[in-house]
């Protein structure tokens, strides 16, 4: 599955969750069977080339996350996570909150 998360550099562990407001870069990440597989980094997140992303992590519940939902992705954002690391670590454990609902 694709997890899309909008972040403030290209470090695949300790790159920071940014608001949609500030975002420099977009990290997609390919996460299978409890393991990252894979981490690549887009100016713009339309960049990606997937035709689908299963995913997107905000920065708050307060983001507009409507464009992303109608896209089809579920939406979560995250409690105190702030790196990379930290939000794949909650999202494999299920600790990240839904939006939308």
């Amino acid at each position: 599955m694709l997890i899309l998360i909008p972040v403030d550099n290209t470090d695949k562990k300790n790159g920071k969750i940014v608001s949609l407001a500030t975002v420099s870069k977009w990290a997609l990440i390919n996460f299978d069977e409890g393991t990252v597989k894979s981490t690549r980094f887009f100016d713009d997140r339309t960049q990606s080339g997937e035709d689908w992303i299963d995913f997107v992590v905000l920065k708050s519940n307060f983001e507009n996350y409507m464009e992303f939902m109608e896209e089809g992705m579920m939406v979560l954002c995250v409690r105190t996570e702030e790196t990379i690391e930290e939000i794949v670590e909650a999202f494999k454990f299920k600790e990240l909150d839904e939006v939308g609902f």
